[in-house]
């Protein structure tokens, strides 16, 4: 199941997204002929672009992704081009991953190129193009034939010959899969759906700790009586009350709706927010914010005749008065809320995944708000156990701005992981929630007190429990300073690896990995280990992220370490094959590619035999070719690490 943690709770929200088909032509390309004069020619080449998917132009940087290239047979002997190649207009973006402003294509592009003939009886032209296209979780490394006729008839594209050669290295990228049918997937639906039921509980939790602030509490028998009093009787006392808790639901509910005109408008907006730097910074400043906030130093409120003038439109009475009533909650309470709930937004949109995982969130949030004065609505009695208001508010106030600060250097470490700064390496990073923790139990211990509390004359049962359980964590968080892995904090701090004892490799993150198939399919043979089959690409940004944000968690890093074979297979790598390893592949559809390179010899191989070309895409098998379950591609922690145990386990 996908997991969404709440920050303010000492977990971090991971919204996954669900897996993506492949689609089988993301740009579809024609071509036609200008002619200028008896010598002269433009070629017209026009893409067509699915929905969502964008095509890059010819002008990217160093460094980026891979541009859209044309190449020419016969040019400098049949003809020559004329000037560079010209282009539509094409949107023009910051992009947070490459760090530079890239110009892409969405829907439609038209691209031009002019020639003079060299030779009269020249009366067509075959060509080449390469391009990478990618929607919001994929990309796709692909080539496509052109021709173009000259003399006004019907371009033809000429059919290479597949020889003896080329039919015995083809056979060689065919591999003999057992238990195909894996290869369909799992319902990503009923996957879905276990992840909104997840995400609404644990919003709920977050709910719950949001009632026993001091902003909250004291607020729920003042309300319930007041309902119960005012409606003349019991019964429309309580339908009032049920009918106020309805809208503390759909007030915050609607919170999560600006989230979803952005999603629509612009998925990566929601799911590159993870790896943006500053981004990630901006979130650490607001952390501390809210946690000196929760220590009393001063209150995060709204403006005050926002509450006057919510509070005045509840005296109208009937429906909306109480719709009223319920907003002018929402906003006295905002100071206790407020960094509860950003805590909730910022981590679900820090994570992988769309405005409807938030919306589950906050609808739990705003459930567990409403449902207390539902609850004593209907059994008013219950309101004489309510313990009385107090101190201990405070205390848990202090506590969460405790837990507020300690994420907030996740925040920090994101941005470090990613530049590789090197100022919160692991070790660093534990220390500093060594001393978070340590001043923690101090402040429950009653050794160091904060603005709002008042004098402590005796520790309670459960704050001394508390306390004692804090020191565990950090005599426990310690322990992670001597090389203790930290299990139970897989994907808080850094990485194992990212240590002053790094090494480098020309691996992701340091593994030991394979970038040709045929070799390490013999290293899996030889030490009888399963394969993780890894069909990636030097310019895939999720590719990335997935290394970075995911196999950098030190159960999963662990995991590829040391029970898995890593074949990487980089689909864009232009580097050309060996003479003798280059040939000729016909496709199903008839046509015949060349295969010429490293990645066009890979991204042959994924299509050949998984039938998908997109980018990052995870297998698991054995060396005796047996598929150990779906495959996998962008996902978050827990559903990878999970996927790759069962794969362990299927092989024991």
């Amino acid at each position: 199941m996908k997991h969404i943690l709440p920050i303010f709770t000492g977990l971090l929200f991971l919204i996954f997204i669900p897996r993506v088909s492949a689609q089988a032509e993301q740009v579809s390309w024609e071509t036609s002929v200008e002619k200028v004069s008896d010598t002269e020619y433009e070629l017209v080449i026009r893409a067509s672009i699915v929905e969502n998917w964008h095509l890059y132009t010819t002008n990217i940087p160093e460094g980026g992704p891979i541009p859209t290239s044309f190449t020419f047979e016969g040019e400098g002997t049949d003809f020559e081009l004329e000037g560079d190649i010209l282009e539509s207009e094409a949107h023009m973006e910051y992009d947070n991953i490459f760090e530079m402003e890239l110009s892409y294509f969405d829907g439609e592009a038209v691209f031009k190129q002019k020639i003079k003939l060299l030779r009269p009886d020249v009366t067509s032209i075959q060509g080449l193009v390469e391009y990478q296209a990618c929607d919001d979780k994929s990309c796709i490394f692909s080539d496509a034939d052109l021709a173009f006729a000259l003399d006004g008839g019907t371009a033809e594209v000429k059919q290479l010959e597949v020889d003896e050669k080329s039919t015995l290295l083809s056979k060689k990228l065919k591999l003999d899969l057992q238990n195909p049918e894996l290869l369909r997937g799992e319902d990503d639906g009923a996957q879905e759906g276990n992840s909104l039921a997840g995400i609404f509980i644990l919003g709920f939790l977050g709910g719950l700790l949001a009632l026993l602030t001091p902003c909250v509490f004291p607020m729920i028998p003042l309300t319930v009586s007041f309902f119960t009093k005012q409606s003349g009787t019991r019964k429309k006392g309580i339908s009032n009350a049920i009918l106020y808790g309805a809208f503390i639901v759909l007030i915050y509910v609607l919170l999560s709706l600006p989230f979803h005109f952005l999603d629509s408008l612009d998925p990566e907006i929601l799911n590159t927010i993870s790896t943006n730097v500053w981004l990630n910074i901006a979130f650490f400043v607001i952390f501390v914010f809210f946690a000196f906030s929760f220590f009393g130093y001063y209150e995060l409120t709204l403006p005050s005749s926002w509450g006057n003038k919510m509070d005045s439109a509840s005296g109208t009475g009937g429906v909306i008065g109480i719709f009223f009533m319920a907003l002018t909650l929402a906003i006295v309470s905002f100071s206790c809320t407020g960094p509860i709930l950003g805590s909730l937004l910022v981590g679900s949109l820090t994570a992988e995944g769309g405005a409807i995982q938030l919306t589950a969130g906050i609808t739990g949030f705003g459930f567990a708000l409403a449902l207390p004065f539902a609850l004593f609505a209907l059994f008013p009695n219950l309101l004489n156990s309510l313990p009385r208001s107090g101190g201990w508010m405070t205390t848990v106030k202090v506590v969460l701005g405790f837990l507020e600060l300690a994420l907030a250097f996740k925040f920090l470490s994101n941005a470090d992981l990613v530049q590789h700064w090197g100022i919160l390496k692991r070790e660093i990073f534990i220390g500093i929630w060594v001393v978070i923790f340590a001043l923690m139990a101090l402040y429950l211990f009653g050794k160091i007190r904060f603005p709002h509390d008042g004098p402590l004359k005796k520790l309670g049962f459960l704050r001394l429990s508390t306390a004692v359980l804090v020191s565990a964590f950090v005599m426990y968080l310690v322990s992670g300073l001597f090389g203790g892995h930290l299990k139970m904090l897989s994907g808080f701090p850094p990485p194992v690896f990212y240590s002053v004892k790094q090494q480098e490799s020309e691996c992701p993150l340091g593994l030991n990995c394979f970038k040709d198939f045929d070799e390490g399919l013999e290293y899996a043979k030889a030490h009888n280990k399963p394969i993780l089959l890894d069909f990636t690409g030097w310019a895939c940004v999720n590719c990335r992220k997935m290394e970075e944000n995911v196999w950098s968690v030190p159960k999963v890093y662990e995991l590829l370490r040391d029970d898995y074979v890593l074949i990487s297979l980089y689909v864009d790598d232009r580097k050309e094959l060996p003479e003798d390893k280059q040939f000729n592949y016909q496709l199903e559809s008839g046509r015949v590619k060349k295969i010429r390179t490293i990645g066009e010899k890979w991204a042959t191989f994924q299509a050949i035999n998984f039938h998908t070309a997109s980018q990052p895409y995870y297998i698991i098998m054995t060396p005796d070719m047996e598929l150990l379950g779906p495959p996998q591609q962008y996902t978050d922690t827990d559903t990878y690490f999970n996927w790759l145990k069962t794969g362990t386990e299927s092989v024991k």
